[in-house]
Formats: C-alpha cells, structure tokens, sequence
C-alpha cells in the first residue's frame, strides 16, 4: 500500500475494542482509491480534495491508492491501527466492506452512491452528481455539434455516470431538439478499460457523432485517443467532453470541455461534522450554484455556444432552470435518441 504523509505519532487501535472517534479529536483521515491517482479524474481528484480538505482542517493525510476493485478490509483495518479517525473509501465497489469495518472498529467511513447506508457517528454518504454541469455540457455540444449528432461513452451505469448521461441528453434536446443522441456502454464495470473505451467511441463516431461525452476514469484515455486519431463523418475533427478532472495538460487539440468536479467542500464538510459530532447526520453533494462544479472551457469552444451555456447556467443558479436527477440505468436509456448495443 502506497501512503502519503504517514501520521506522525499515530494511535494505536485494536478490532471491537476500538471507542467511536470522539467529537473534536480528529487528527488523520485517509482516503482509498481503485486506481491510481494519476487519472485527471475521479482517483485524482478525490486525492487532490482530500488533501486539500486535510490541510484546511490542519489534520494529516495517508493515501492508499490503486488498490483495485476486490477486497479492501486488510487495508481498511491496516488505516485504522495507523490512526485514521475518518476513512473515505473512494469506490462504490467499497460499499460493503467499508461499513463492516466501521462497524468492527469503531473509525468513521465515508462511501458513495449509498445514501441509505448513512449511520449517525460512523457511516457518511457522499453520492455525487455533476448533473448540472453535465446539461451544460449538453448545451455547449448541440450548439457546437456540426453533425447534429452527438454521444455518450460511459464506462459503467452506477448512479453518477447515470445521472450526468441524462443531464447531458436533457442539456442537448433543451437547446435543440433535432440533435441526436446516441448512448453506449462499454460495459457493467469497465471503468479502466481503456482499450474498450476507445474501441467503443469509435463505433460511436463511425455512426456520426462529432462531440462525445465521455465517462470512464482510466477508459477515458482511450475515448481521447479514439477522438484524436478518428474523424468525423464530415472528415473535421472530433470533439471531448471530459468528466471530474482537467486533461488539457495532455490534450493534442481535441477536448472541448470537462464537467469537473470539486470534492473539496464535501471533504472539508465531513471533518467538520467529525469535529461538531454530527456525522453521518446528512448526506453530501456538490453543484453548480456554489462553483463545485463547473465546465472547464479549452480553446476549442466557440464563443457563441459557450454564451448560450453560460445563460443556461445563469438560469440554473437564479433557479429559473431545475435539473433533477436520473439515478437509474433504465430511465436514462429512455431518454436517447439511440442506444448503441
């Protein structure tokens, strides 16, 4: 396990006999990854904003990062004895584990897209949606789209992915109606699959989509890497809409946008509940109105579409534009204008 800033003076837990973190004695809190975080996306971004969170709060960091997707309890428990007072397993995959070892050894953990899970002093949920900034992106696709047809690339359906594709398709048919959306998965849970990312926008853009939207964390290098080296059925250039992250640093002149994500006031939040006794009394989230989500602009963006997005997004934070959200697969397969198998 791979860890950053190991807790100086650290306590010392052992199994069931470990008392619940007392309020206002929160000294570590360390964060889980499946991948490492190197992704410009949700693994990176969760360690940036847990680091950023811990320094704000003057509390130390330990980061276990590409632990993978099996089980994660020997690393859980190794946290704890190292003296984490909060353990944020950044992964629905760690949904089952996480709560059980809270439950063994007294230590808070936070855990995504289980809203129900959430128990007073010991189990938080943060499920997370940039569902708003994903109907911006929609917005600024069917404006800039030239084919009038765009797609969705996704690396899995779980409830934030879900969310962001209907946004996104609700974002396009809103400023044009006419636009196409098609809709592909690459599979249950391939969220590293980039070969499958890039096999699978392929497909996508052979069917006549210039702008994709993709959701992936590792597979989205290869949806880049299908939009770079690919053309559109007009012989110009293919376009990205990334998610969580900022890519630009790699880009080779073909992403358009990202839906990025901010998790830091969600991070700085638990340690505050932690610090106040009242976690796992509420449920955490981040939008557009307090600037934790936001739609990063490149210079592929023309001017005029990017105005029209920023109108939508004036109406979003004055409340004049409502987005709700689409948790579930189903509901938001209903929703394309094709669903590519």
């Amino acid at each position: 396990m791979k860890k950053a800033m190991r807790l100086a003076g650290a306590l010392v837990f052992s199994g069931a006999m470990v008392a619940q973190v007392a309020a206002a004695d929160v000294d570590a809190i360390a964060i889980l990854t499946p991948e490492e975080g190197t992704d410009f996306g949700w693994n990176q971004q969760g360690i940036d904003a847990a680091q950023a969170a811990a320094d704000k709060a003057g509390v130390e960091l330990i980061v276990a990062q590409g632990l993978g997707y099996g089980d994660v309890r020997p690393t859980l428990r190794e946290l704890s004895e190292e003296g984490a007072d909060l353990m944020i397993a950044h992964a629905s995959g760690y949904n089952t584990a996480a709560p059980e070892i809270a439950e063994e050894t007294g230590v808070p953990v936070a855990i995504v897209d289980a809203p129900d899970a959430r128990k007073e002093g010991l189990i938080g949920d943060y499920t997370l949606s940039g569902h708003e900034g994903a109907y911006l992106a929609g917005v600024l696709a069917a404006n800039q789209s030239r084919s009038k047809t765009v797609g969705i690339v996704v690396s899995g359906e779980p409830p934030a992915w879900n969310a962001q594709s209907a946004a996104f398709a609700q974002g396009v048919h809103a400023a044009d109606p006419d636009v196409k959306v098609i809709y592909a998965v690459i599979g249950p849970a391939a969220y590293s699959d980039a070969a499958g990312g890039k096999r699978v926008t392929e497909s996508v853009i052979a069917a006549g989509a210039d702008i994709i939207f993709g959701q992936g964390n590792g597979s989205s290098f290869g949806m880049l890497q299908a939009v770079e080296t690919t053309k559109a059925a007009d012989g110009g250039d293919v376009l990205f809409i990334d998610v969580i992250g900022d890519k630009t640093s790699i880009d080779k002149g073909h992403l358009l946008s990202s839906v990025v994500w901010d998790m830091t006031p969600v991070f700085t939040a638990m340690i505050e509940d932690l610090k106040a006794d009242e976690y796992g009394t509420k449920n955490y989230s981040i939008g557009v109105e307090d600037g934790s989500v936001f739609l990063l602009k490149t210079p592929q963006v023309d001017e005029e579409a990017w105005a029209a997005m920023e109108k939508v997004k004036d109406g979003i934070v004055s409340g004049e534009v409502t987005v709700e959200p689409v948790w579930e697969a189903t509901d938001v397969r209903s929703l394309m204008s094709d669903v590519a198998q």
